[in-house]
């Protein structure tokens, strides 16, 4: 089982690495990093730089793709096309399951692989993910087929475990959970717009996603 993390310029670190965490230790699975081209690519804060080990051309048949999110200045340049969207609409042929997380479920949308289906995004892209012909929900994982998409950020550990436990049954997804100790206890009860201060969540409304990692 070969799973493909998708990277380039400017991508959100925990987006890539919490599905990584979860993903990674399955049965048979094979994980790697994969990129237009081969080398390292630095994150949306410019000073953390994973190494893609393959180019696109390199990987043409993973069984999972997982695509991370980035704030709108690193994923706009994709919606228009080029070679990230021309890659995730060949591998999807092939995929077992095709997954997001964050604004990385609008790169599935504008590659035409979520049309007419549920999807999740970070909750200040759910509007532009509708344009894509995707009902957008505020669900903090989706599933529609075989395609997975998370909410924000941190949703990603929460879709990893998810969809290990689909793969190699609870008592696997329960293990990983385990040793990774996943165990959110968070010291503030705002990680959504529902339960935010209301002037916190005008705020990014108004000015949109920041363009890094650190208030999504």
């Amino acid at each position: 089982m070969q799973i493909a993390v998708v990277l380039y310029p400017g991508f959100t670190a925990l987006d890539a690495i919490g599905p990584y965490e979860t993903l990674g230790p399955l049965p048979g699975a094979e994980t790697v990093f994969v990129a237009e081209q081969a080398g390292p690519v630095r994150n949306d804060r410019g000073n953390l730089a994973l190494v893609a080990e393959k180019s696109f051309a390199e990987v043409t048949r993973p069984d999972i793709v997982i695509v991370p999110g980035a704030p709108p200045v690193a994923v706009e340049p994709h919606l228009g096309g080029g070679p990230l969207l021309d890659w995730l609409r060949t591998a999807d042929v092939a995929t077992t399951w095709t997954t997001s997380v964050c604004t990385g479920s609008l790169m599935l949308g504008a590659a035409g692989l979520l049309k007419g289906r549920r999807a999740t995004s970070h909750w200040l892209s759910l509007d532009h993910l509708a344009s894509f012909g995707v009902t957008p929900t505020g669900d903090r994982v989706v599933f529609d087929h075989k395609y997975v998409t998370a909410a924000g950020v941190s949703s990603g550990i929460d879709m990893g475990l998810t969809l290990a436990g689909m793969i190699a049954g609870d008592r696997h997804a329960q293990a990983v959970q385990l040793l990774i100790e996943y165990d959110p206890q968070p010291p503030y009860d705002a990680g959504s717009p529902d339960k935010a201060p209301a002037d916190l969540v005008e705020h990014f409304r108004t000015q949109g996603l920041p363009s890094s990692s650190p208030a999504r």
